[in-house]
């Protein structure tokens, strides 16, 4: 090689040109749509794995069905029923014929040969031990099952079905009712059981992952003259229905409400009890409603029908909408206020779109504004100066609370009731706290606690509820939870936290509950005045308890005197017998 020529080999000259940066492609600016975004994330709305998802389909059904209901100031009557369908049941339902396995090796259930030779191995071996224990007379455990290789093809499938007799649906709102992400009739400053507009939406969006099937839907409202019929999807990345049927069919009967009907993938086996434990908590929490629920299947064995009876006629007020509070609004919050108000100028503006704003309090607001607000200025005419300016003054002067009056408790005779049918204690308590504030919001925390019962563990049990429905997932982390166990001496009232059956109810209603998430899990312990107000009303109704113990104790030692009385009055008596048989002998 001479001097002077390049010591780079053709390799190493690709190797260098390879180094050399590219320019990165101009990205492409894309949008997802509200469903395209939950289905990529339907984690969040509670739909984590297939059982979850049947838990979550389940409870968002009956949840509708029972504000449909109660609307209407209706007593609920919902039927809840889940179908399990085999496979081959619904490849005929979808058109799909039956196809058998060519290539075995090619499915995630596949046993290899020298791995069934390996385990047949095993279990002999297990077998072999077993058979020598059992001679020299060592307790024997049972075999256990070997459990079968489930691939991922190995789904379950289930027709969920749910009536109820509330008010029904509007013929031309159910398509956007069912078919639309993030539209709903809930979304008004007031107490209810959902608040994000998913709901049956996420469960017909999971359908359409899983099965690809439509949700059907049936409704009749008072005074029709026909029953609406509906089948249809969701268009995901449009986010709008995708509509097969939508028509107006015959009455046949006088009957008024809706039916949803909705084939999904879900797991039975794994969130049974799950589902069963919800049903039997909202028969708590709704003494005042009837549910049937059903599970059938081809095996009449794994068949379930369980009744909650109505046990009262009493139910809670219809909850009111009411108005925004000043320290809980935000400055798009009151921009959107001016844009949709009838009012003219800012002191009807201030006086009506408010809670605790009179009309004297309003003029002296707008005194401390400054100079560039008047009583009588239009309040479409505010700039984004000005509005930052109210936004402030909001934030810093002092507004009274606002009141319990538009919140729905379940009420203590109803927690009672409930506490009472389901668990059938040996004493309970109950107490109503009165309405207290976090950031604007009105809010009411109810407690009962039990002493025994049937089908109560040992210890504490908790039992969590936010606007009337059932909590059941993330416990630890909730404020209820980490109360009952932590901030309450059970010892001080008479009561063993270890030995007791101790059943803990606690209902929070609010027109904003702090959920984490929008599955609507649990409450975070991080607001002090949520905790502070569940510590009280627990403590209340253990202080009501300590009271019931306490006579029961005294009860108990009396009637213990009386019985040792009563023993010494006849040991003395026999003393006294003896002592005269002699003198009666002489």
């Amino acid at each position: 090689m001479e001097i002077g020529e390049s010591s780079e080999s053709p390799e190493g000259k690709k190797k260098s040109k390879s180094k050399t940066p590219r320019k990165p492609k101009d990205s492409v600016l894309k949008q997802k749509s509200p469903a395209e975004f939950f289905a990529d994330n339907k984690n969040i709305a509670g739909f984590d794995n297939p059982g979850k998802c049947l838990y979550t389909t389940v409870r968002e059904l009956v949840e509708n069905a029972l504000d449909s209901a109660e609307s209407i100031s209706k007593l609920p009557i919902v039927e809840i029923t889940i179908e399990e369908i085999v496979r081959s049941k619904f490849n005929s339902m979808i058109g799909l014929a039956e196809h058998e396995r060519v290539d075995e090796e090619l499915y995630d259930d596949f046993e290899s040969a020298k791995a069934r030779e390996k385990r047949l191995a095993k279990e002999a071996r297990i077998q072999e031990i077993q058979a020598k224990n059992a001679n020299l007379g060592k307790k024997v455990k049972e075999p256990v099952a070997s459990k079968a290789m489930k691939g991922r093809g190995e789904t379950s499938y289930y027709r969920v079905t749910c009536k109820d007799n509330g008010k029904g649906m509007p013929h031309d709102d159910i398509p956007n009712m069912f078919g639309r992400v993030l539209s709903g009739t809930k979304y008004g400053l007031k107490q209810t059981r959902g608040k994000f507009g998913l709901g049956a939406k996420m469960a017909l969006i999971w359908s359409k992952m899983s099965t690809g099937l439509p949700i059907e839907i049936t409704s009749s409202m008072k005074g029709q003259n026909y029953t609406s019929f509906c089948r249809l999807d969701i268009d995901i990345h449009r986010n709008i229905p995708h509509i097969h049927v939508h028509e107006k069919q015959d009455k046949k009967e006088r009957w008024h409400g809706a039916e949803i009907q909705i084939v999904i993938e879900g797991n039975w086996t794994t969130y049974r009890s799950k589902i069963l434990h919800y049903m039997r908590q909202m028969a708590v929490i709704t003494p005042y409603a009837e549910f049937l629920f059903r599970f059938l299947s081809d095996a009449p064995d794994k068949n379930v029908t369980v009744k909650f009876a109505r046990r009262t006629d009493i139910m809670p007020p219809v909850p009111l909408e009411t108005k925004y509070h000043p320290s809980a609004v935000d400055l798009l919050l009151i921009k959107r206020l001016i844009a949709e108000t009838s009012k003219q100028n800012l002191l009807q503006f201030l006086q009506h779109e408010f809670v605790n704003i009179s009309k004297s309090h309003a003029e002296r607001l707008i005194g401390e504004m400054g100079p560039d607000f008047s009583h009588k200025m239009l309040v479409k005419s505010l700039t984004s100066q000005q509005i930052v300016r109210i936004h402030q003054l909001f934030r810093q002067a002092k507004f009274d609370d606002p009141s319990g009056d538009c919140l729905s408790p379940a009420g203590e005779y109803n927690l009672r009731l409930g506490i009472i049918k389901e668990l059938h204690p040996d004493m309970v308590a109950t107490y109503s706290g009165s309405a207290q504030v976090f950031e604007g919001h009105p809010f009411l925390v109810e407690a009962g606690v039990s002493v025994g019962g049937k089908d109560v563990k040992q210890g504490v049990n908790i039992f969590r509820f936010a606007n009337r429905i059932p909590l059941l997932f993330e416990q630890g982390a909730d404020v209820v939870t980490r109360t009952a166990l932590k901030r309450i001496n059970w010892n001080s009232y008479k009561i063993n936290q270890a030995q007791d059956k101790i059943g803990v109810f606690v209902s929070i209603v609010s027109t904003k509950i702090p959920f984490k998430g929008t599955g609507k899990e649990y409450i975070g312990d991080d607001i002090s005045e949520i905790a502070a107000a569940v510590k009280t009303s627990i403590q209340q109704c253990c202080t009501q308890l300590k009271s019931k113990i306490l006579k029961r104790i005294q009860a108990r030692e009396q009637q213990e005197r009386k019985r040792n009385l009563s023993k010494f009055v006849i040991w003395l008596n026999g003393i006294f017998l003896m002592l005269q048989v002699p003198y009666m002998t002489f």
